[in-house]
């Protein structure tokens, strides 16, 4: 992150570790996992959230990362800070990548991830460290003490996200930045090669069905940006993106070569990642069967596989700064 104007002049000694508060211990049972249709699901908070945390699924996570980081052009966040900052919290962390990333461009700052899950490496930056943590509930962390907060791919975990964006403006410092990057649900296609009753069209309509019974939107990234505002945000700004959903882009621009690029690493994400993100959705809200996910998945990967079909996923980037008083 060579853009920052100014660096900190005092390095953290963190060594990477887990909250002992009584909201983030490592005990017993925060190891004792739920196993259901073959996968692997996190015990903290048992069923809260839908996606599996077996290595299947960390592979899957880190391939996303590696697909934003190329969509972004090789950024871990678009907000405009000028000045590297002092403590940062990722919510949502998983692999905890982007934390570790973030720590290691930039060395003076403490970086703390949170998820449900203990599944992030040890051997890690000495400024980062995972909290098993439940975002949804009251946070713990002093008030006013972080300088960015980010979060990527929240969508269906949330029921209250004005009291989570609430939480958030309280824990930043005057000035801070929060940062939000969310994708859509649906495959799009701009020339109709996803119509309706496809394969990709039906993907979208099941998540949007799922997120309704469950009281989680699916749809955070067409109300992140007003959400911002209406908590009390400021300077909020968005950007979109169309990730395509394969190598179909034709490579004849530097753009399309790019683009083309990114639907390889796209492909083998959703083909890692597609079970994990259907499974307990559909069997546990919508009550299919496993049998039938499984058939649904093979039509899925067909479809993904045809270059025919132009489908791309969009993401969405919002930050805001919290006002200085």
């Amino acid at each position: 992150m060579n853009h920052f104007r100014a660096l900190l002049n005092e390095a953290t000694d963190l060594v990477p570790t887990f909250s002992a508060d009584d909201t983030a211990s490592l005990t017993t049972s925060i190891f004792n996992y739920r196993w259901e249709n073959g996968r692997r699901y996190h015990a903290f908070r048992d069923g809260e959230y839908w996606c599996p945390n077996d290595e299947s699924a960390a592979e899957q996570l880190d391939l996303g990362h590696h697909i934003y980081l190329m969509l972004l052009d090789n950024r871990l966040f678009l907000a405009p800070i000028t000045t590297e900052p002092q403590k940062v919290l990722d919510i949502g962390t998983g692999t905890g990548i982007w934390a570790i990333d973030f720590a290691d461009a930039c060395p003076n700052a403490i970086v703390i991830g949170t998820d449900l899950s203990p599944t992030q490496p040890t051997s890690v930056p000495p400024n980062v460290r995972f909290e098993i943590d439940d975002a949804a509930s009251e946070w713990t962390f002093p008030k006013e003490s972080f300088d960015f907060i980010h979060v990527r791919g929240l969508f269906g975990c949330l029921r209250n996200w004005p009291a989570f964006y609430q939480q958030v403006l309280a824990h930043l410092k005057p000035g801070g930045y929060y940062e939000q990057l969310e994708c859509s649900v649906e495959c799009h296609a701009d020339d109709d090669t996803t119509p309706p009753g496809s394969p990709l069209r039906r993907w979208g309509e099941l998540f949007h069905e799922a997120g309704r019974r469950m009281g989680k939107p699916v749809d955070v990234i067409d109300r992140q940006y007003q959400w911002l505002k209406d908590a009390g945000f400021e300077d909020v700004q968005e950007h979109r993106f169309k990730m395509p959903d394969g190598p179909w882009p034709a490579a004849k621009t530097e753009i399309g070569k790019k683009l083309k690029q990114i639907g390889k690493w796209r492909l083998l994400e959703v083909e890692a990642g597609m079970e994990g993100w259907s499974m307990a959705l559909f069997t546990r809200v919508l009550g299919m069967s496993y049998e039938e996910v499984q058939l649904f998945l093979v039509e899925m990967r067909n479809a993904w596989r045809d270059n025919r079909v132009h489908g791309y996923t969009r993401v969405g980037v919002v930050y805001g700064r919290k006002p200085m008083r």
